[in-house]
């Protein structure tokens, strides 16, 4: 058997909420009615009467409120129930006033019979609601509005589609959003680096007299063009591979690495994004800071786990320079994970920047 569609379980959802607020209605109607209808009542056996046809109709409504996901399915099933439902208000209606708050009960019964029978299932409730209606001596208006009442269930129900396919187009859009900004990051940290690096040393070699020379940089184009060649399947193929353990691909980076604490076991996604955001933070220090020492210091906590990154350079710019996406796609990557990136100068009056990445680990696996 085939598993329900993110769409069919959404219109699931939807209709089960909506009934759920129509016997919300019916709780607080009994609720506001209850004292009209008793004390308009006659004392002894009618009393008895009215309070026995209330209590019924707001547990039987209590527990469908509460209950719907193992109720509501025989009632989508078996059409039949909705009589005794019908049934049951038409005591009530009988042993109410007429102008009691209560007749509004009436209300709900072919509201709905449109939200899970149609509108074949809101004519005949509808119809029938109103004829009860009728007979128990309620108004003309009251009448109107059962009728009015199972229209509208009959609508919101044929709206539901709509609704499932408008949320499900929107959520498409958000993927496909969230997908572009991804592999924007990823490009910008892999791709497009190791591009620059190859066109600066194109433009070198165009420069060089020395053939040895020459062919030392020809080397360096070409081991270029090859690292830039494995990280666009690295990206064509969505990066699947798993992200490589924490702390060798921190030394890896080529820089000082301290460690404090037990470092947790973190998912291959939250690991490849902090590796990338410190890895960002490594090489802009090394770029365009000109610093002369960078030192990545790693803190284990019971709740958290801080990435620090301190550089010697010269600081950060008053506004980032336009074409360049290093410090967004840290933030969004650190948006992802759900860890706090705080950007700005060492403290203590030193130079140079530190970007500190607080990831909190407390109840992770």
């Amino acid at each position: 058997m085939a598993a329900p569609s993110f769409e069919s379980r959404l219109q699931a959802n939807a209709l089960q909420a909506l009934c759920r607020r129509v016997f919300a209605f019916r709780l607080a109607v009994i609720a506001l009615g209850a004292p009209f209808a008793l004390g308009r009542t006659a004392p002894g056996g009618p009393v008895y009467l009215v309070s026995g046809a209330l209590l019924a109709t707001f547990l039987l409504s209590y527990l469908l409120f509460r209950d719907w996901e193992r109720f509501g399915p025989l009632l989508l099933r078996h059409r039949r129930l909705l009589a005794a439902d019908m049934a049951l208000n038409g005591l009530l209606l009988a042993v109410a006033t007429p102008t009691s708050p209560v007749d509004l009960v009436s209300l709900c019964t072919p509201l709905l019979a449109g939200l899970v029978y149609g509108w074949r299932g809101s004519a005949v409730y509808a119809a029938a609601q109103a004829v009860a209606v009728a007979g128990l001596g309620g108004g003309f208006v009251l009448c109107l509005l059962c009728v009015v009442a199972g229209a509208a269930g009959s609508a919101l129900r044929e709206w539901l589609p709509r609704y499932g396919a408008a949320v499900r187009s929107l959520v498409a859009a958000e993927a496909v959003r969230a997908e572009r900004e991804r592999l924007a990051r990823e490009m910008h940290d892999s791709v497009a680096k190791t591009l620059h690096g190859l066109a600066l040393a194109a433009d070198a070699l165009a420069r060089m007299p020395d053939p040895a020379a020459m062919r030392r940089q020809a080397e360096l184009v070409a081991e270029a063009a090859r690292r830039a060649s494995a990280e666009s399947r690295a990206l064509l193929t969505e990066l699947r591979a798993p992200a490589a353990a924490l702390l060798p691909a921190l030394h890896a980076l080529g820089t000082e690495v301290h460690t404090t604490g037990e470092l947790p076991a973190l998912p291959s996604t939250v690991r490849h994004h902090l590796l990338s955001i410190t890895a960002e933070a490594v090489e802009n220090a090394r770029r365009h800071a000109g610093a002369s020492r960078v030192e990545v210091s790693v803190c284990a906590g019971a709740a958290a786990l801080t990435v620090t990154v301190d550089d010697d350079g010269v600081g950060l710019p008053p506004a980032p320079p336009a074409g360049r996406f290093g410090v967004l796609g840290m933030r969004e990557r650190a948006a992802s994970i759900g860890a706090d990136l705080h950007l700005g100068p060492r403290p203590e009056g030193l130079c140079g920047t530190r970007v500190r990445l607080t990831l909190p680990v407390g109840g992770r696996p």
